[in-house]
């Protein structure tokens, strides 16, 4: 990366592909950035650099890039491979991290010596890292390459969801469950399976995701 791309990801600001960190704030919530790129479209991690996008650049660029390296090896599962740069800007250093999407996702964050079963996985929504639902991380997974195929039965259950969102544009899961009268579980897997066969979309949102029917010009997925 040259410095006049670094200014160019300074320039445009916070964004789902780009985070400012003014310093390694924490192994776990580094792991949070970084996991959430590499489960989404991939993006830059940029330590250094101010909310505002001043430059205050990193105390310890070797200490960052070990700290990083750390990370990426046991604060994420599976590990997760980064590209660093550090780069000076009017004398002070920015670490430059890029993550690219991941064909192994979903990427977990795990703590080493804490307990957590399942833990947690992370996305990018706009300009921040959020938490995956249960149905977000089937869809990850549904990604990867050696996914198996995905197999797709129409039925009413299937018929009075597509007549709901005919008549109401979208629907969450627990909104389907009650509709069809079925747990949630069986609710999640059969709009899963819709949105991998490419029916419906998936749509995260400050209030927790919902699904609506992909309409022509849309794109399959997120």
């Amino acid at each position: 990366m040259t410095r006049q791309q670094l200014q160019e990801l300074i320039t445009g600001g916070e964004s789902q592909t780009v985070e400012f960190k003014r310093r390694f704030s924490s192994p776990e919530k580094i792991a949070r950035e970084l996991c959430a790129f590499a489960n989404t479209e991939g993006g830059y991690l940029l330590l250094g650099v101010d909310d505002d996008r001043t430059i205050v650049g990193v105390e310890s660029e070797k200490q960052d890039v070990e700290l990083l390296t750390l990370v990426c090896s046991f604060y994420i599962e599976p590990p997760l491979d980064a590209t660093i740069w550090i780069i000076s800007v009017e004398g002070k250093d920015v670490v430059v991290v890029y993550v690219a999407p991941s064909p192994k996702r979903p990427h977990r964050v795990v703590v080493p010596g804490r307990r957590q079963n399942p833990a947690p996985v992370f996305i990018r929504y706009k300009d921040q890292s959020v938490l995956a639902s249960r149905e977000m991380v089937r869809l990850l997974a549904a990604q990867r390459p050696d996914a198996p195929p995905v197999t797709l039965t129409i039925g009413r259950r299937e018929r009075l969801l597509f007549e709901f969102l005919e008549r109401h544009g979208k629907i969450t899961v627990a909104e389907f469950a009650r509709l069809v009268n079925i747990s949630r579980r069986r609710a999640a897997q059969i709009l899963v399976r819709l949105t991998r066969a490419g029916v419906l979309q998936i749509h995260v949102g400050n209030n927790g995701d919902h699904f609506t029917l992909v309409s022509p010009e849309a794109p399959h997925g997120k």
